[in-house]
Formats: structure tokens, C-alpha cells, sequence
């Protein structure tokens, strides 16, 4: 138990805590009536700072406002400011070294005008410019009084100090620029060129014109400026702000308050404003108007990113965050993935994405998510959806399920890892990838079942942890399905049904049991991906695509309005798309590069991470090709294709075997008929019991996958692999 001391503080009133000792127990003060305290406990102490009588109020009161400037609040941020100054420093360094000849002929040119500029100065001086008008005045007076010799005399006499000026004048100038020849001639070099430099300087400096300048004026890397008022007039523009300018002579006009910048940021400016209030406008009224606020700023749309500031972080509904990038923030260089280095990878981390426009680095934590990747062809979807994939392909206790609907190389090195692996959307394959779902949920069903029985000093929320990765073997499972339109049109509508039950399941139960789901699609409209299905997916992330309504196909409805819209981006930004993930967090990222070859070097890390661990399983146990790859034997590329192909189908006809030959490489095969077909394989070691096959009680040309595997060397065969 406790009693309380009460005492304003600021106008507040802080409850002090105090334990009551046993004795006490069974007391006044135990059963909460107050007992007689000395007087300074009873006399509250006022020492609020903001009473009413204290004239010291305002004087004492501490400014709402950061110490330290935007810039230096992080260490973080001190070092992206102090390499930019230096990347700065280095551009301007460049970019005048190369002008130096042409400094230099501009600066003896403007050092010829000052000598000129010098020399008209001096004429007078030298010439006795003083004494010629004395001589000139006299002059004038003695032709009007030509009888007066005193006059005459005192014309002669002034002729004759203005010649011996002259020459005295002359002279010492004349003897100073031949010492001052000479001295240069008979100097050393370097001194020859501080003297020249001391002579020229001043020279050049009295040639300069109010205009002249002797550098250039560069232009550095910096394309967009921004002020308050900027700010201000941009959101009166897009109807933000009531219409007229905020002038001296307007001072009541609404305008926006910055509690932080305009400042320079990186690459950018930062601000962050509060809408005034009156206005009926909200921070999601600002976030939908930021193609007009760009264009009024005079970028693209695509270098202003705004969000929220939330009341978690100080804000409130009319506080936004804007940061306008100088140039496209998502061109230049793709930037490597970290997972390319790497030797293992726990996938219970959060996974190394990608950058945001500012160069932050992005990591999304998957555990107890599903993801879905959407948006146009060629546009780096399925490179950005392998990253998750490389990522749990570094972790020995992440079991993956593959399948790819359009059956092409982008997967294939998964052979080498995936407990199971469908490739194309074949009747073969549709079959294959529904008897994988039923296989996964029955893996997850008995997970609940283990999960159930489990104390809560084991499982305390009845979910899967780190611990019960190792100590009951159930390793994480990613389920991930690539171009899944493609099975959804090619299934019969029974089917398709089924499946997106099943997938629906996965999605919304499996993540207690440690499933990841992580599917792409393109453009997913009701008819390829279900709404359902979309609609309960956590993780969202887009590339390009055509307009607004695909983007919030993706995304999720509404999320274009709030500023989540894929749509602005252009078919430059291949790698870039937007991530949603929450109902109000988004954020466009660049995503890490990972080609193909280094997807492949991951697979191959991740079979020898298995290997060590006891954890590989499924296909990839009994894969001749990925056995092949281990061993450091080369197969016929023309018999991995074949197997690969025939992966589901232990015999298959001739122009289905064709066709998903050009599938997997058009370059390769596409000009492939039955003749060459066999004459290669006949090549690469293939005999074939039988040229015909029976399938389905309809006989064609076409091969058995034993016979395909005959050709395979033995020792690959009857290796560990094998076993």
C-alpha cells in the first residue's frame, strides 16, 4: 500500500509514491483517512512557475523549440550534412580547376584595362596637368593686356616649372618600371610569380566593371530553393490556403506555421508546418494535393515526399512532414544488397529492403506477415520479391515453398533449396502447386496442434518462436508464388476456387505457425487476384503501373489519395516502388539490386547451409541438377532444361516438352522442332526406351523423365544427395 503527496508543479499536480511500513498497517493512514502531518508537509509549496501573480512567468518560461539546429540533432544527420559539404567542396573544386586557363586570360585582360584605367589616372600627375592650366590662364590674360611685362614674366615663368615637372615626373616613373623589369627579370621563378601576382592583382582589380566578374558562377547541384513564402504561395495554389497573398499589406492572410526549415536536408529541403486552423483543411487534404504543390514548387511530383506527423511524434491532424529532393531521388546506380555478402542471415531480423529518398535504409521485418508484390512487367517486381527469398535462403531453418506461374529462369536456382518447386502453370503444374497447398496445410494444422500442447513457459502467446525453430524442427516456412494471375486464369473455376481458399488460409492463419507468404502479381484486378485474397495481406509494395485505380488495386483502396500511389512513377524507376506497410505508413523505396547470378550464389549457400544443418529437404534432396551444382559437376544444360521441364510429369510429349523449352530460354530454343530436340539429347547421352508416350490413353512422341535421368553420371546419382 501506498499514500500520496500531492504538490502543483507547472500548473500540474505530480503524486508523489510512498510504501506505508508494516507498523503502520491497520492505521488511519493504512485505511486512508489522512492523519495530522508536521506544517511544511501540509503547506502546499506553490512553485508553479506559471501562476497568475508571478511576474516572472514569461521570463522563466522555456521556448518550445529544439536546441540544436536540424542538422546537427543526430549523428546520423551531421554526417550525411558533412559529406554533402564535401561532395559539394569537391564539385566546385572540379568545376573551377578546369576554368583556370581561361581565369587566367581574363584576369591579365582585366590587368591590361587597369593599366589602362592606371595610366589615364596618372596623366595628369605626369604631365603637370596642374601647371598647364596656370600656364593657360595666363596665357588668355596677356593676349587681352599684351604691354604688361610683369605678366609676361610670370607666364615665362610658369612655362618653365611645368617642364622641369614634367621631366622630374617622368622620369621617376620611367626609372620605376625599369627596376621593377628588372628586379622581376634577375628574381627567382617562385619570386618572379609573387612578384608578377603583387603587380597584376591590383591591376586586375582596378579593371573590374560593376558586372565583371573573374569567376563563374556555378551552378551547383542544387535545383530547387524553397522559403516559407514558396511554401505558403504553393498551398494557396492547390486551394490549401484562403486566395490572396500574405504581404505586408495582408499581414491577417492565413499562412502556414514551420516548426522546423525550411532547411537544407541532404539533397533537399525539409519543413514541417501545421495548416492554420479556420481553414477546414487536414494534413490528408495536403498529401492529396501534391501534384499541384509540386508543380507550383516547380519540380516533379516525384521529388516531394510527404507524410503525416502523428501525435506519437508531436503532431497532430494539420502537421505534415515535407521533404523535396533537388533531382529524382530513384535514379543513378542500383545499390547492392547487403544479403549478397553475407554468409548467413537470420529472417527473425528484419530484412535489408532498400532506400528511401532521403538514403535511409529500409529493413522490413516479415516474421508474422504476408507480403504481396504487384505492378507492371519489367519493372523489377520479381527481383524486388526474390530479396525476401535471398533472405531466407541464408537461414538453415526457413523451409521454402516455390512456385513460379509463368515457369521461366527467374526461379530456377531455387531447385537447389525449395522443399518444392512448381514451375509454369501446365495441367502438370496446377496440379502439382494444389497438392503443395494441401500439403502446407496440413503441415500447418499439425503445428497448432504441437503449438496447443506446448506450456506457456515454452509458448507463452501460442506462437512460434526462435527457440521452437530448433528444439521441435519447424523450421520457418515461406510460401512464395509468383505471377499468380496465371494459374488463376488457367484453372477451371471449381479449382480456382479451392486454391484461393487455400491461399486465403495460408495468409490469414499460417503466421502463428511460422508461415511467410509472400505472393506477386501483375496487375491484380478481381478476376487474376481475388479481393479477398489482396485484402488480407499485411506487407504491400508496388512498381510502376498505369493509373491510380491499379495502384490502389495493389496497395489497397484509398492508399493513392493518401500519397501511396505507384502510378508517378515512370519506366525509368525499375527497382523503385511504393511499400505499404500499415493503414497509414508508406514509404517509396528504391529497392536493393540482386541479378540473377547472385541469386543463383545465394541458393547455392543456402543448399550448404541445409546440408550442415540436416535441414535439407523435399525436391531439393532428390534434384539431379542442383546435385549436380553441388558436386562441382557440370550437367548438358540441354538435360537440366529437359528435367527441369519434366520436373512434374514423369513423361511428357514432344511439343509440350518444346514449349516450356522455350518457357525457360526462347533465345535457346526457340528454334527447336522434334528433330533437333532428340539429335541433341541423343548427343548429350539420352536412349530413349520408346519414342512414343502414353498419356492419358492418348499415344504422341515424347520422352520419359528415366530416360532423361539415365543420362545423368552415376556418381551424381548415388551421392549423398541422392540418399
Amino acid at each position: 500500500m501506498t499514500d500520496t503527496v500531492a504538490r502543483p508543479l507547472n500548473g500540474h499536480t505530480v503524486t508523489k509514491l510512498h510504501p506505508i511500513p508494516p507498523e503502520n498497517l491497520g492505521t488511519p493512514a493504512a485505511a486512508g483517512i489522512p492523519e495530522q502531518a508536521p506544517a511544511e508537509e501540509t503547506t502546499p509549496v506553490l512553485e508553479a512557475v506559471d501562476r497568475p501573480d508571478n511576474p516572472l512567468a514569461d521570463w522563466l518560461t522555456v521556448p518550445d523549440a529544439p536546441v540544436l539546429p536540424a542538422w546537427a540533432r543526430s549523428a546520423a544527420s551531421i554526417k550525411a550534412n558533412t559529406a554533402a559539404f564535401v561532395r559539394l567542396t569537391w564539385w566546385q573544386a572540379r568545376y573551377h580547376g578546369i576554368r583556370t586557363p581561361k581565369y587566367l586570360v581574363k584576369t591579365l585582360l582585366l590587368a591590361a584595362r587597369g593599366f589602362y584605367r592606371a595610366t589615364v589616372g596618372l596623366w595628369p600627375t605626369l604631365s603637370a596637368h596642374d601647371h598647364t592650366a596656370t600656364v593657360k590662364a595666363l596665357r588668355a590674360q596677356s593676349k587681352a593686356k599684351p604691354e604688361d611685362i610683369e605678366l609676361a614674366t610670370r607666364l615665362q615663368m610658369a612655362h618653365a616649372a611645368r617642364t622641369r615637372t614634367r621631366r622630374w615626373r617622368f622620369g621617376a616613373a620611367a626609372v620605376g618600371v625599369a627596376a621593377a623589369t628588372i628586379g622581376i627579370a634577375l628574381a627567382d621563378p617562385l619570386l618572379q610569380t609573387g612578384m608578377a601576382g603583387a603587380i597584376v592583382t591590383p591591376l586586375a582589380y582596378l579593371g573590374r566593371g560593376k558586372e565583371t566578374h573573374l569567376l563563374d558562377q556555378a551552378a551547383p547541384p542544387l535545383r530547387v530553393d524553397m522559403s516559407a513564402q514558396q511554401l505558403n504561395d504553393a498551398l494557396r495554389a492547390a486551394g490549401l490556403l484562403k486566395s490572396g497573398r500574405a504581404s505586408e499589406d495582408e499581414k491577417d492572410a492565413p499562412r502556414v506555421s514551420c516548426s522546423m526549415g525550411p532547411v537544407r536536408d541532404g539533397r533537399g529541403w525539409a519543413v514541417i508546418f501545421d495548416l492554420p486552423r479556420g481553414g477546414g483543411k487536414t494534413a490528408s487534404d495536403v498529401l492529396a494535393k501534391r501534384e499541384v504543390i509540386a508543380q507550383e514548387l516547380g519540380v516533379d511530383e516525384i521529388q516531394v515526399i510527404m507524410s503525416r506527423v502523428r501525435a506519437a511524434k508531436g503532431g497532430n491532424a494539420g502537421r505534415v512532414s515535407m521533404w523535396v529532393a533537388d533531382d529524382d531521388p530513384y535514379l543513378g546506380t542500383p545499390n547492392p544488397s547487403p544479403l549478397a555478402s553475407l554468409e548467413q542471415f537470420s529472417v527473425w531480423e528484419p530484412i535489408p529492403f532498400g532506400q528511401d529518398a532521403r538514403g535511409n535504409r529500409i529493413e522490413v521485418p516479415v516474421m508474422w506477415q504476408s507480403m504481396f508484390f504487384g505492378g507492371l512487367p519489367r519493372r523489377g517486381k520479381t527481383f524486388t520479391q526474390r530479396l525476401m527469398t535471398a533472405a531466407g535462403l541464408l537461414d538453415a531453418y526457413v523451409r521454402h515453398y516455390v512456385a513460379d506461374g509463368k515457369g521461366g529462369a527467374d526461379w530456377m536456382p531455387m531447385r537447389a533449396v525449395a522443399h518444392r518447386l512448381v514451375m509454369g502453370a501446365e495441367d502438370d503444374a496446377i496440379e502439382a502447386l494444389k497438392a503443395m497447398l494441401a500439403e502446407l496445410l496440413i503441415e500447418m494444422e499439425r503445428r497448432f496442434a504441437v503449438l496447443r500442447e506446448l506450456p506457456t513457459s515454452i509458448c507463452p502467446e501460442g506462437k512460434l518462436t526462435p527457440e521452437l525453430v530448433k528444439l521441435k524442427n519447424l523450421p520457418v516456412i515461406f510460401v512464395t508464388i509468383d505471377e499468380l494471375q496465371e494459374y488463376f486464369t488457367a484453372m477451371e473455376k471449381d479449382d480456382r476456387e479451392q486454391v484461393i481458399n487455400d491461399l486465403c488460409r495460408i495468409a490469414r492463419r499460417g503466421p502463428a505457425a511460422g508461415f511467410v507468404s509472400n505472393f506477386a502479381s501483375q496487375r491484380p484486378d478481381a478476376d487474376s487476384v481475388p479481393t479477398k485474397l489482396r485484402e488480407i495481406i499485411t506487407l504491400r509494395y508496388s512498381t510502376q503501373v498505369v493509373d491510380r485505380a491499379s495502384s490502389d488495386m495493389v496497395l489497397g483502396k484509398g492508399k493513392a489519395a493518401q500519397g501511396a500511389d505507384a502510378s508517378v512513377l515512370s519506366e525509368d524507376h525499375v527497382g523503385t516502388g511504393v511499400l505499404v506497410t500499415g493503414p497509414a505508413s508508406y514509404v517509396t523505396v528504391r529497392a536493393d539490386y540482386l541479378d540473377g547470378p547472385g541469386f543463383a550464389t545465394l541458393c547455392a549457400k543456402g543448399r550448404t547451409l541445409r546440408q550442415a544443418a540436416g535441414q535439407l529437404t523435399g525436391d531439393a534432396v532428390g534434384d539431379v541438377t542442383a546435385a549436380a551444382d553441388a558436386a562441382g559437376l557440370k550437367l548438358a544444360p540441354i538435360l537440366s532444361d529437359v528435367l527441369e521441364v519434366m520436373r512434374h510429369s514423369p513423361r511428357m510429349f514432344t511439343t509440350d516438352l518444346l514449349a516450356g523449352l522455350v518457357n525457360i530460354d526462347e533465345d535457346t530454343y526457340g528454334d527447336y522442332n522434334g528433330e533437333r530436340l532428340a539429335a541433341e539429347l541423343e548427343a548429350a547421352g539420352v536412349k530413349r526406351a520408346s519414342k512414343q508416350v502414353k498419356i492419358e490413353g492418348k499415344s504422341l512422341a515424347g520422352y520419359q523423365r528415366r530416360d532423361i535421368e539415365g543420362a545423368v553420371p552415376a556418381e551424381i546419382l548415388l551421392g549423398d544427395d541422392r540418399g
